[in-house]
């Protein structure tokens, strides 16, 4: 029996989506393994960004003399200006050239985290942390369409997506562990001034190795929805960010509703454009909204998951901050081995069942995590919840770029690989504000039904924790249905011209 009949699906030498074509960059790149070395090490730096300077900033703070509220915008103004250009930073990419786009981003984010890590002022940090998030929205964008690009399907294509995901995935965990390295045996700056050795290997490598490309015919920028959609989720971001003083704060109430009114503005505005910034087919497709919003939610509870648990290492069990990276390692070695494991299986397991199996597992591990107690061992109540975290997030990330990214024309690889950045971005956002109220929430409940002694404290962080633990798996659950339901895409999507595989 062929393997056609045999798993239900035809081999279809095209892509039957509408906005598919064959894509411009030739099929097999004679050092396509050298460039997806390459982009993983760029992907890397931009997501041990999001952790490493969290643990720099208490030491960044003292040495400074920042307030609180700096120190929080120390934070919230990467995520700010990350959010907001991300979508222009992918439209740049396909029409200034992906390779260009690449390099002097990976340039600029090295030149900012210089201005970082030598900061004598918080407005010297603040505004290295603004560049910082400028230039990574040009670099994310770019480093996923150039996998796009140069893995246009078969095989590889699941090999290299898998890479790019488990670095997705684990990349967090090693940012704490490298974090509290540099802090405890250097200096907090070295958190910053660590990506500069990382660019200079990254675009010296890269200059020979990446070959330009670009997208050709109608090159106009929407100007109109570039502003639109950089208001709004400017907006959003900002909004979920001061969600921290409560859900009733001016900003909250202002922000929040103001970007969802410009993002409708700029779904109107791309409804009716001969070039818009976001094609909406992009986003019309099932399969490719289905893996959106499983990226938006398992983005949230990953976010909630591991900040919380920082908390909990260092705050309840004393763990220093190199101790506490090293506590969340086995999260990151479960996601490698699940990663390198299951993209061998892929083309025979299909896609559907990792990602709705995935975060079913991610949401035990969580739940397991919020039975958490005041005098509970890491190993009894932590390591297994973490293991789990690790295999479900194995099962969601290796497949999620590709499905996500599937039969998507060359023209517009810039703009969708922004899109499923941006997505998991406003997922972090919403994540980390909607977690840190539960915990706040528990935290007030629990300290006015104590006793004030300094046990009674630690269980109040307790109680939070374990709120903020369970409805980051609630969160994460939700997407198991989601990726049931709607995840079924066909052979030819996601493999091209290559024999047809189960994938649906």
């Amino acid at each position: 029996m062929s393997q056609s009949s045999a798993t239900g699906v035809s081999p279809v030498s095209t892509p039957s989506s509408p906005d598919s074509s064959s894509l411009e960059a030739p099929a097999h790149h004679p050092r396509r393994w050298w460039l997806l070395a390459i982009v993983a090490l760029a992907q890397l730096t931009v997501v041990l960004d999001g952790t490493i300077v969290n643990i720099a900033l208490p030491h960044a703070q003292g040495d400074l003399g920042m307030s609180d509220g700096d120190r929080t915008w120390v934070v919230t103004l990467y995520a700010l200006v990350f959010g907001a250009l991300l979508l222009l930073g992918g439209r740049i990419a396909d029409y200034w050239g992906r390779k260009r786009s690449f390099i002097v981003g990976m340039a600029g984010f090295a030149v900012a985290s210089t201005l970082g890590g030598m900061a004598q002022s918080t407005w010297e940090l603040l505004a290295a942390r603004g560049l910082q998030g400028l230039f990574a929205a040009l670099l994310a964008p770019a480093s996923l369409a150039l996998l796009t690009v140069n893995f246009p399907g078969g095989k590889d294509r699941i090999k290299a997506f898998s890479v790019y995901g488990a670095i997705a995935g684990g990349g967090a965990a090693v940012g704490l562990v490298l974090g509290g390295v540099l802090t405890e045996y250097a200096s907090w700056r070295w958190c910053l001034l660590v990506n500069v050795p990382i660019a200079i290997v990254a675009i010296a490598a890269a200059i020979p190795i990446i070959k330009e490309s670009k997208a050709h015919g109608n090159t106009r920028y929407d100007v109109p929805g570039a502003i639109l959609v950089a208001l709004g989720l400017g907006s959003l971001v900002f909004g979920f960010a001061q969600a921290e003083n409560g859900w009733s704060a001016w900003q909250v109430l202002v922000f929040i509703p103001l970007g969802v009114v410009l993002l409708a503005l700029f779904v109107l505005v791309e409804s009716r454009s001969n070039h818009p910034l976001l094609p909406l087919r992009i986003l019309a497709d099932t399969v490719r909204g289905g893996a959106f919003i499983t990226g938006l939610l398992t983005g949230a509870a990953l976010l909630g998951g591991l900040l919380f648990l920082t908390f909990h290492l260092q705050i309840v069990l004393g763990f220093s901050p190199l101790e506490s990276g090293l506590a969340s390692l086995p999260m990151t070695a479960t996601i490698m081995v699940g990663a390198t494991v299951l993209s061998k299986f892929l083309p025979r397991t299909g896609v559907r069942l990792p990602m709705t199996v995935g975060p079913l597992v991610v949401a035990a591990g969580l739940f397991y995590l919020s039975r958490i107690t005041v005098g509970g061992s890491y190993v009894v109540e932590v390591l297994p919840g973490l293991i789990l975290m690790g295999a479900g997030l194995a099962l969601i990330f290796v497949p999620l770029q590709n499905v996500a990214l599937s039969g998507i024309d060359a023209h517009d690889a810039g703009a969708a690989s922004a899109a499923v950045t941006a997505v998991q971005q406003i997922g972090g956002s919403i994540g980390s504000a909607v977690f840190t109220v539960l915990y706040t929430s528990a935290v007030a409940a629990s300290l006015a039904g104590g006793n004030g002694t300094p046990v009674a404290q630690l269980q109040a962080f307790v109680d939070g924790y374990q709120a903020a633990f369970f409805w980051a798996g609630v969160g994460v659950f939700l997407a198991a249905p989601v990726s049931f339901f709607m995840v079924r895409p066909k052979a030819s999507d996601l493999l091209g011209s290559a024999p047809a595989m189960h994938l649906g």
